[in-house]
Formats: C-alpha cells, structure tokens, sequence
C-alpha cells in the first residue's frame, strides 16, 4: 500500500482538488484508493457528495479512539474510490489532545490495526492536509511513506518550499525514517506567460528532477466539479482538467513499474443501475380537473355513460306535422352552474377633446388692475463723469497784525448739484401724481484748518548815544 501525504502550509493552491481528482484517476486505472480529509473545513468531503454533518463517525472519531476505519470510511459515486470524511471538530482537536501521549502517531496506530484485522484493502491512500503544519498534518506525515506538493507557477509558492522540506526533514529524522518527497506538481498554471515558465525553471534548477513531468493547467471544470459533487471525470471527462490530472496518475504508477512496462488502461466505469419506475398517471394540467374527467371517462365501461351523455326524449312525429308543442318531459335538473365573476368593463380608450369656447352669455371676465410699476432708475452713461462739488477756500480775514479768527459771515458756500430726474420711457403709464422733487441740500465746505496765533512781540527801546 503506497500512502502520499498531499501538502502544502500556502492555502489555494490546489491540494483538495488534487487529492480528488488524482484518486478518482488511479480508480479509472484499476486501482482502489482511499482518500482521507484531514481538513476541517472539510472541502474534500463535500466535493465526493458526502454530509460531513451526518451522524456517522469521521476522522475525528477516529482520532479520539471512538470508531475505527472500517466505521468510518464510506464508499463514493467512483467505483474503487472511497473517502473517510472530516468533521468540523477537528478545529478544536490540537487542545483536545494535548494531554494525549502519542498524539502524532494516533493516526498511523488505527491504519495498523486495520490491516491486522482486514488485511492491505487499499493500493493508494491519499491524504489531504491542511493549509498549516500542526498536529494534524504531523499525522498525516507520520502514517504517510510519500510528500506530494502542489505549487503554483508564483512567487509566493516558492517562500513556503524552504521551510516545508525542513518540517520533512525533521518528521524524517525523529518520527517515520521512510518519510520522502515524491514531487512537485505545478498547478493552475499558465504555459502563456512568461512567469509561469519562470518560476517552473526556478523550481528545476533548485530541486532538480523532482519536479513532475505532468502539470495542471487552469481550467474552469475543475472549479466547477465540486459545486455538483463531482469528480471532474464524473463532471466533464473530455475536459483539459480530466487529461491532466489521468496523465499525472499514469506518471505516478510509472514509477512503481519496472522500466519499460506497459501502464493500464482506463477501466470502463459500470453505470449505476437504473431504478425501476412506476407507471406514468394520467396527465393533470391545472386544477380545473379537464384532464382528470377525461381519464375518468375512458376508464368507465362502455355500457356505463356519464350522466351528462343521457340522450334526451324524442319529439312525437305527430306533434310536428300539427305544429303543436311538444309535452315536456321532466329531465334531471342538472347542478346550477357557478355564476361566472363579473367582468369588468373594458376602458374606453382615451380621446383628445378639443378645447370648448366659452358661453356667449357670460361676459369675458376682467383681470385685476395691476398697480403701475415704477419707473426703472437710469444708469448714466458710461463718457459721463459726476459734477466735482464747487470748493473754495476762504480768504483769511485781515487784523492788524495780520493774525486772527477769520469772519464765518463772509465765508462762501458750495452747493451740491441737484441729481437728474430720469425721463419715462416710451410705453409704459405715466403715474397719476409724481411726488414733489426734493430740494437740493447745500452742504457749506469745512473751513481750512489754522493753528494758534502767536503773540505779537514789543518793539525794542530806543537807545541815546548821550549820557544822563
């Protein structure tokens, strides 16, 4: 039995969908496979068609010693192809065992007992990790032989690498001796782009021939598969996605045959048996029961009628020829007939209905006196230039020594010009009283500013040149 433990600490790079559909491929080549969801999300479980909230035992039972293998493995739609599902308690289950001695190799000791009691019932077991290197991808590579890493042709994928083979390399060291690398498988990746073809050389420059010949290429199949519970051989097999991942299984059992052997052929998948079904019923098309009475009618016997098909009584041929009414015969009243609901009218569709002129008798009516708007101010024009305001200076009032307050009696007055008066424009209604111009307000300019007068001095004295 050849276990492979599919992992890769980088989420989305394809590790669920290659755990699937390399399982289902080795089954379309004769082999039985086991595939096992340590991921408590679950994807795995969820892409084969299983409830992973059913109340049957899964992995977590399993790891807590609850039920064996054989409780919980269940078989798939795939023939050969079967699964031992996840559970969403498996998020918790690192704190559940932490007293637990042991704890990485819980998963290794119930894939022993198995075989002890039924012997090696699987030629490929592949495990789907998850997106972490905790205790439980530590049990997937203590009961694992082989490491298969998908990758994808980015830069990101290239960071993980390093620090996954030392995880590896120390599972190998201390836990399982047998533990190695089988390859590395590049997936969604893009033949047309320079990146992609980098990052592969990348990859076989530094790890050499353990990159995989078979890639993944992007195809929109495989994302679709898994929202049907499907495999992607079930969804669509003449699909890029269903040629990749068979060459891969191909590629894988190469290397467990010697050099030159023949790989088996894809086995035919039997169809699953088609269940009996009942006769068809009799159609029924609404509720009205038209169908229903016509079904009814061809299952009565032919000496039995309807009671509506009752012939009628035949007028006397005598009554005809005298041209007297026929006596009436008393017929089976038949059951009144439901009123039909009231229609309602159909709307009238709308018409255009010219304006009426209004009456000759009533007088045209008569709008309201508006008040007469007042005249709009004039702006002057723009060459003209506002009248300056006539300032003098007053003349300083003459003393006799030339100084002193000056006379406000003879002081002259500036008058400011009175503003013109607009004239109405054409058209438009004269007011009835115009109000009385106002008369032009004279404003007397402020007299000169002067300072204080100084004091007259006293003529000097008179000097003798003769001696008292």
């Amino acid at each position: 039995m050849r276990r492979i433990a599919v992992i890769n600490q980088k989420g989305g790079v394809g590790k669920t969908t290659t755990a699937v559909n390399l399982g289902a491929g080795l089954a379309r080549l004769g082999r039985r496979v086991l595939i096992c969801d340590m991921d408590p999300q679950c994807n795995l479980t969820v892409h084969v068609n299983v409830d992973p909230a059913a109340e049957t035992p899964s992995l977590y039972e399993v790891l807590h010693g609850q039920a064996t293998l054989e409780q919980a493995v269940r078989p798939t739609r795939e023939p050969r192809l079967s699964v031992l599902p996840s559970s969403v308690d498996l998020a918790g289950i690192e704190l559940e065992l932490v007293n637990v001695v042991g704890r990485e190799v819980i998963l290794r000791d119930a894939f022993e007992a198995d075989e002890r009691a039924h012997g090696v019932r699987w030629d490929h077991v592949l495990v789907d990790c998850p997106p972490s290197l905790g205790l439980l991808s530590l049990n997937a590579l203590v009961v694992c032989d082989e490491v298969l890493v998908p990758v994808q042709s980015e830069f990101f994928a290239l960071q993980g690498l390093s620090k996954l083979t030392e995880i590896v390399d120390l599972v190998q060291r201390r836990l399982n001796p047998r533990l190695r690398v089988t390859g590395l498988l590049s997936c969604r990746h893009d033949r047309s782009t320079n990146l992609g073809r980098q990052v592969l050389d990348d990859i076989r420059a530094h790890f050499g021939d353990v990159l995989l010949r078979s890639s993944i290429r992007r195809n929109v199949k495989l994302a679709e598969a898994p929202s049907h519970g499907l495999t992607i051989f079930e969804y669509d097999p003449e699909s890029r996605g269903a040629q990749d991942y068979l060459d891969l299984a191909r590629e894988l059992l190469a290397q467990e045959l010697p050099t030159g052997a023949a790989l088996p052929e894809v086995v035919a998948a039997s169809p699953p048996a088609a269940a009996s079904k009942p006769p068809a019923a009799a159609p029924q098309r609404n509720a009205s029961g038209r169908f229903a009475k016509a079904a009814a009618a061809q299952a009565m016997p032919a000496a039995v009628s309807p009671p509506s098909a009752t012939p009628r009584p035949a007028t006397p041929r005598a009554a005809i020829q005298s041209k007297e009414p026929a006596p009436r015969v008393a017929s089976p009243s038949p059951a009144p007939a439901t009123a039909p609901a009231a229609r309602k009218p159909p709307r009238k569709p709308l018409e255009r209905v010219a304006a009426e002129p209004p009456a000759a008798s009533a007088p045209p009516a008569v709008p309201a006196a508006r008040k007469p708007a007042p005249p709009p101010l004039e702006k002057p024009a723009a060459g003209a230039t506002k009248p300056a305001a006539a300032t003098t200076k007053p003349a300083a009032a003459a003393t006799t020594n030339g100084h002193g307050p000056p006379d406000a009696s003879k002081r002259p007055s500036a008058a400011r010009p009175a503003a013109p008066v607009a004239a109405p424009k054409p058209g438009l209604p004269e007011p009835a009283s115009s109000p009385p111009a106002a008369a032009p307000v004279v404003v007397a300019a402020a007299p000169p500013r002067q300072g204080r007068a100084k004091p007259a001095s006293p003529p000097p004295p008179e000097t003798s040149s003769q001696n008292p």
